[in-house]
């Protein structure tokens, strides 16, 4: 018999097919039959009253799993109505549930070549999965196994044509793909600008004026009905008449923020008045070209095209729109920026169209109108006890991951028809790893540097290389891909240059060494294999952010992140948390050549200061092992673009990642980012100052907000006349007044205040008592209550202080154990929002944008909390006759410390809107480490 279309049948009537290998399963022995399996309650409180929103008994994990895993996966992934019989209890159900789907589709469609080969596939899946050595984007647990459409992508891509009617179509298109919980991107560069005519005569509203509706739809929608925002990313080229509009956008919606939260209106995240802000439901994206950057670097004219004729319509500066860029994301962290040329020169499909867009995240770029699901391995499970890398079962485990990955596309449903036609079309994977940061620590590589850039790229290029060699190999037994006749040497050449990429890698240590050498192995394969064949998928390689999958599989890291900081807090059974040290520093230590009794006493120091400097018997120059994203010893703006050009040249797609810049960060320092992200070759980037958003009030260094500081400056000029004034007399406080004493906890830091009022009327003094007697900060907060308890005497309004102290940052920072005030910005921020919410007229407070829990919850009910009685009994202002002295219990205990209270970073990343947690970084995105829950994909 001749081979049929599928492969499935060669001559003389043999199956044909892939053979599987094993590679952590036994014959004969069911890979869960090797766990030790354990039974746990999960159970999740509301963080604004410590009600139950959550409760499943019983549920089934594996003994290694932590309660943070099993309690996101429990929440996030397991179908069926809780309570019910049909709910899902255990991790072997859900993973049989996706597992069998994928198994049965390979059978059904000829993957493998005989039924031991099906076994294996199965039993291999199965392994990795509950081990947490890969894991597959979110999509895949929530949809696949289950009544609902087998949605596998987390990733999509649109198109917007000059017309009404595309433009009304990607309105819904987005919110199809929105309600799904998934998150798309489209490049908004063929709408006519504003400076162009309509054929009735008219002008033509713009590409930017189309945003707010699709904005406005997004927020209502949000994604999946469960994050903060819908996921969406919009792209215009630098070369649109409107360019400059865009850029603009987002920066003066920031400004309007600021002057609505200055008026006394509720601008918090979630806060009744924050949607009257427009545009905060996208990342907005740059597409430069060669062209451009070229004008930027030389200084000259740049021109702005027509969208119908391409014809320039007007010349502008190139370095000063480049300019412009960089200022719109110096203040408000958009636009990022898309680099077209060198994302189209490494396409595989440009024959079928070219690349215009992104996902979300930026790190998934192919054709309009279609999709990628994702997967990303562990990196820190391939680390043997000798500290190699096991290359072998490396190797063995991406050609599983990927062989799954392309028969979940067979299977899968899509949102519309055009993006199922594509996808099934050109089959887009998008293979990616997790945990590279913790895999550097532990071997001793610092992030930044020449060992720890050679590492990612070899693994980066290993991965990549078997994805497509398997690729191939899948091409000889289902059949390449539909599009990949008409593109195959635009295919084969990127093949080449990845090869070639991998060519000129320079290896440093034995690690990397032979990682590389088995890449070279690899694509030399690969090159072989699809020049014979051809490849089943035009993409198959891409670093995501891993935020819940990441959390999934416990591990420390995220994509290609750095750690994030050296002390951690670790869920505990039954609830609460206690502060660990990452696990990776003892190890990373002893590869370094300490003996134990340095390790214990370097790890205590670092458990009590959240750094290495001055860590008692650390060599200075094995700091920078432990650097991290943020904190004590950040790593350099550069350090991260370094990192990102070391692994881009082995990926098909792109990386999600930001690069993440002090609050000094000048708009030169963005320009230089922005400059050497194209000089290296890479793709996408986004950037973001500390504390640029106003999701948190920017303060100029001392509390006062920037308009507050200018004209304090103004005030302080020298005046010619002399102006006499009254000098003010002091009121001094009586004997016998009137106090209450206040217990509380900031960022795990306990302290007391003693505030006491005249019997007639107002607060005169504050008593405020932290740390051990004696210390500095005992001596510093003693002196700072006289000072205050002076002021008020002589006749300092109560709000001054509070208007001046509220907002202000430093440490000790983070969740506070007052039901009122949540989070705080250090004490000095709690202190005063407890003195207003106990001192000052519901009316002044509103003002300065303080409530109480009470209030907040009447705002969200659509009440008025200036007439609520019960709320304003708990807000106003203390009677003094009848206050007596006492110490007020808190709502409930707060046993879940924050990591602020050693990190200076990340003070305005957004809480989470399901459990209340601060999100961190995962990418472009954020992920809350406290239910899974993410601003993005996976």
């Amino acid at each position: 018999m001749t081979e049929t279309v599928s492969g499935s049948v060669t001559r003389g009537g043999k199956r044909k097919g892939l053979k599987m290998k094993r590679i952590f399963t036994k014959p004969g022995v069911h890979p869960y039959d090797e766990i030790t399996w354990e039974r746990r309650d999960v159970v999740m409180t509301n963080w604004r009253d410590g009600s139950i929103n959550f409760e499943q008994r019983g549920v089934e994990f594996p003994e290694f799993w932590s309660v943070n895993a099993a309690n996101i996966v429990t929440t996030k992934y397991f179908r069926g109505a809780v309570g019910t019989p049909q709910r899902e209890w255990s991790l072997k159900q859900l993973v049989d549930r996706v597992v069998g789907m994928y198994t049965r589709t390979a059978v059904d469609n000829g993957y493998f070549a005989s039924d031991e080969d099906v076994e294996i596939f199965d039993h291999e899946l199965k392994h990795a999965l509950v081990h947490q050595i890969f894991a597959f984007n979110s999509p895949v647990w929530f949809n696949v196994g289950t009544q609902s459409p087998q949605q596998v992508s987390a990733c999509f891509i649109l198109a917007v044509d000059d017309t009404m009617e595309s433009i009304l179509d990607w309105y819904k298109e987005e919110g199809v793909i929105f309600k799904g919980g998934s998150g798309s991107g489209v490049n908004l560069s063929r709408i006519r600008s504003s400076k162009e005519l309509l054929s009735s005569g008219g002008t033509a509203s713009g590409p930017v004026s189309f945003m707010r509706g699709a904005d406005a739809s997004a927020g209502t929608i949000k994604s999946g009905g469960a994050t903060r925002r819908a996921a969406k990313m919009v792209v215009l080229d630098v070369d649109h008449p409107d360019i400059e509009e865009f850029i603009e956008t987002k920066a003066r919606e920031e400004d309007k923020v600021r002057a609505l939260r200055d008026a006394g209106f509720d601008m918090d995240l979630g806060g009744k008045d924050i949607v009257s802000v427009q545009y905060q439901n996208a990342n907005n994206s740059v597409r430069v070209s060669d062209e451009f950057m070229r004008a930027v670097d030389k200084g000259e004219q740049f021109g702005l095209r027509a969208r119908l004729t391409g014809e320039v319509i007007e010349q502008v500066d190139a370095k000063d729109l480049f300019r412009k860029m960089a200022k719109a994301a110096w203040e408000c962290a958009d636009p990022g920026i898309q680099y077209d040329d060198t994302i189209n020169d490494w396409h595989t499909s440009p024959e079928t169209g070219r690349i215009t867009a992104s996902n979300p995240c930026s790190e998934y770029l192919h054709l309009d109108n279609s999709s990628c699901n994702l997967a990303s391995i562990n990196l820190m499970k391939f680390l043997k006890d000798d500290n190699s890398f096991d290359v072998a079962n490396f190797v063995k485990l991406t050609e599983l991951i990927i062989t799954a990955m392309d028969v979940s596309i067979t299977f899968a449903d899509f949102p519309t028809e055009k993006i199922a036609e594509t996808t099934r079309a050109y089959r887009q994977l998008g293979i990616g790893y997790a945990n590279l940061g913790a895999l550097l620590m532990a071997t001793g590589h610092a992030y930044d540097s020449d060992g720890g850039r050679a590492v990612a790229g070899a693994i980066t290029s290993l991965m990549t290389g078997v994805s497509y060699r398997r690729s191939a190999e899948l091409a000889a037994v289902v059949g390449p891909y539909e599009g990949y006749a008409r593109n195959a040497d635009a295919h084969k050449r990127v093949m080449r240059k990845h090869a070639g990429a991998n060519d000129g890698l320079r290896t440093i240590g034995t690690m990397d060494g032979k990682i590389h050498a088995e890449a070279s192995k690899q694509w030399s394969e690969c090159l072989k294999l699809g020049e014979k064949n051809g490849y089943r998928n035009a993409q198959a390689s891409l670093l995501a952010p891993t935020g819940t999958i990441g959390l999934m599989m416990d591990c420390d890291t995220t994509g290609i992140e750095p750690d994030l900081a050296l002390v951690k807090f670790k869920k505990l059974v039954g609830g609460g948390s206690m502060q660990i040290v990452n696990q990776t520093i003892p190890r990373a230590l002893r590869q370094l050549g300490y003996q134990q009794e340095s390790i214990e006493a370097i790890v205590e120091y670092i458990g009590e200061h959240g750094h290495v400097v001055d860590a008692p018997g650390l060599k200075r120059e094995h700091y920078e092992v432990f650097d991290c994203a943020m904190g004590e010893r950040a790593i350099a703006p550069m350090g991260h673009v370094r990192m990102m050009a070391a692994a881009q040249p082995f990926l098909s797609g792109a990386i999600s990642k930001t690069v993440n810049l002090p609050e000094s960060a000048t708009i030169e320092d963005i320009e230089q980012v922005y400059m050497e992200g194209w000089r290296l070759g890479l793709k996408a980037l986004a950037v973001y100052r500390d504390n640029c958003k106003v999701g948190q009030p920017l303060s100029a260094g001392n509390g006062a907000t920037k308009d507050e500081a200018k004209s304090e400056s103004k005030a302080a000029e020298p005046e010619v006349k002399v102006i006499e004034v009254n000098r003010p007399t002091r009121r001094r406080m009586p004997n016998s007044r009137p106090s209450v004493t206040t217990r509380f906890t900031v960022g795990g830091a306990k302290g007391y205040m003693t505030a006491s009022s005249y019997p007639d009327d107002g607060l005169g003094e504050v008593f405020l008592k932290m740390s051990k007697q004696g210390s500095t900060l005992a001596g510093v907060m003693d002196a700072f209550s006289v000072a205050m308890s002076i002021g008020l005497q002589y006749g300092v309004p109560l709000e001054t202080y509070v208007s001046k102290f509220v907002n202000m940052r430093f440490e000790p920072a983070g969740m506070t154990d007052d039901p009122d005030v949540r989070m705080a910005t250090s004490v000095m921020d709690y202190i005063f929002r407890r003195l207003a919410l106990d001192h000052l007229p519901y009316e002044e407070r509103a003002a300065l944008g303080i409530f109480s829990a009470a209030e907040r919850t009447a705002q969200q009910r659509g009440e008025d909390p200036a007439v609520d009685k019960e709320a304003l009994a708990q807000s106003a202002p203390i009677e003094a006759k009848a206050v007596q002295p006492a110490v007020p219990e808190p709502v409930r205990e707060v046993k879940e410390l924050t990591l602020e209270s050693h990190q200076r970073f990340t003070a305005d990343a957004p809480l989470c809107m399901t459990c209340g947690t601060k999100m961190r970084p995962a990418g472009s995105c954020y992920v809350c480490e406290g239910c899974g829950s993410t601003s993005g994909c996976s």
